[in-house]
């Protein structure tokens, strides 16, 4: 029985917007969508989210689509549509001229599919981000929200003041009512409380669906819109008195773990967290491969990198390596007597043996992309280059014991 089978007709229905590019991961999503890029061994970074409304027992769900939507639709019909059945809908932009062909901001993508929501005849809607790593449940959300009787519910996290200039920042008074709301200001309001800190939106938000309808029909019109929640929906809610905030919670209890990972340095250091003690539950989804890629005889486990092909996840000989604070994703490969540090290898990259990097930004930089948080990016695209300009791997007297350490 899939989700959308048990759905109660009182439950809202949930957007999901994943059309988004992010730019920020650069290479990683040159042709991929940030929602579908690997995410640990087995998973895709959009997988936190459609558990959590598997746990949340929501079963409507509109998925947005745009940039790369084609692997990522594939994705989700292998891996997630046997969990939603035809409560999931997937909807990239159509029409006959250019405007309708696209999604000009996260608002227009719910815009463009008001006549689709308005069919499943919903109160509330629950708009998502499809690319950040958490565990919530969001039923208590909800309710919070059907009690105040707001227009809107924003869920909110804490981080420092240094890295809220990414977010959303909200302003709150102590029972939650919203009183102020900026896009990635320069300058982040602080908790009163705590000065260091600000209180910033994790992009997901529960809509009074009638409000948002004729608030989005409202922001279609108008030519100096950018039609975005963050920037144009939710600063409206704040000045009319209908928004509030809630704090995300973990299911079950304890401390609560989001992470935006639209960053490479922060995509490297949140999938490093969960190779030791995972912050919060990883998603489990088995997705099934296309009948022509599946191996003969399976005789270990296997994942699907980002290009669609099988990757063994079995035991293998390992190469004499030493690999420190870095992210293998699936389908990359080390050569004996490498060595990395605070490194991400994107699937598909063979490393020739001997090769060091993470251990001198200078050289790095010639060839890989480095970020000033210190984490270098390899792909297959950059070590084709670099064989080009400088042929021969840089080879190392002796050989490293394997270390894999964070």
């Amino acid at each position: 029985m899939s989700v959308a089978d048990r759905a109660r007709p009182e439950d809202p229905v949930a957007i999901l917007l994943a059309g988004g590019r992010g730019s920020r991961l650069y290479e990683l999503t040159d042709s991929l969508a940030k929602p579908a890029v690997a995410f640990g061994p087995r998973n895709r970074i959009v997988d936190f989210t459609l558990e959590n409304l598997r746990r949340s027992g929501l079963g409507q769900v509109l998925v947005a689509t745009q940039f790369g939507a084609g692997p990522l639709e594939d994705y989700l019909n292998r891996a997630w549509r046997p969990v939603f059945g035809t409560g999931m809908r997937l909807r990239r932009a159509s029409g006959t001229t250019m405007a309708e062909r696209s999604y000009t901001g996260t608002a227009d993508a719910v815009w463009k599919n008001a006549a689709e929501i308005d069919a499943l005849a919903p109160r509330e809607v629950v708009v998502l981000s499809g690319d950040h790593v958490y565990a919530m449940d969001y039923r208590p959300m909800i309710a919070a929200h059907r009690l105040a009787g707001a227009a809107v519910t924003i869920a909110a996290d804490v981080v420092d003041r240094s890295e809220a200039r990414s977010f959303g920042c909200i302003e709150a008074q102590a029972g939650g009512q919203v009183t102020g709301f900026v896009e990635k200001p320069a300058r982040p309001p602080a908790i009163p409380e705590d000065p260091g800190r600000a209180l910033v939106s994790m992009g997901i938000y529960v809509f009074d669906w009638p409000w948002l309808r004729e608030r989005l029909r409202r922001d279609a019109l108008d030519p100096a819109s950018t039609h975005d929640f963050g920037h144009d929906i939710l600063p409206l809610a704040v000045a009319e008195g209908a928004a509030q905030v809630v704090r995300g919670e973990a299911p079950g209890g304890g401390a609560f773990y989001w992470r935006d990972v639209g960053t490479l340095d922060a995509f490297r250091t949140t999938w490093l967290a969960f190779d030791a003690d995972p912050p919060c539950p990883m998603p489990q989804v088995r997705p099934s491969p296309a009948a022509r890629q599946l191996p003969s005889r399976l005789q270990t486990p296997v994942a699907l990198d980002d290009a669609g092909s099988v990757v063994s996840l079995g035991p293998g000989p390992e190469p004499q390596a030493e690999v420190e604070s870095s992210v293998i994703m699936p389908g990359a490969r080390l050569a004996e007597g490498c060595r990395l540090r605070g490194v991400i290898l994107a699937p598909g990259v063979r490393l020739p043996e001997g090769l060091v990097v993470g251990h001198d930004p200078e050289e790095d930089a010639l060839w890989f992309r480095v970020t000033p948080g210190g984490t270098t990016l390899v792909t297959a695209q950059m070590l084709a280059r670099r064989a080009m300009m400088q042929p021969g791997p840089v080879l190392l007297p002796g050989r490293p014991t394997l270390a894999r350490s964070r």
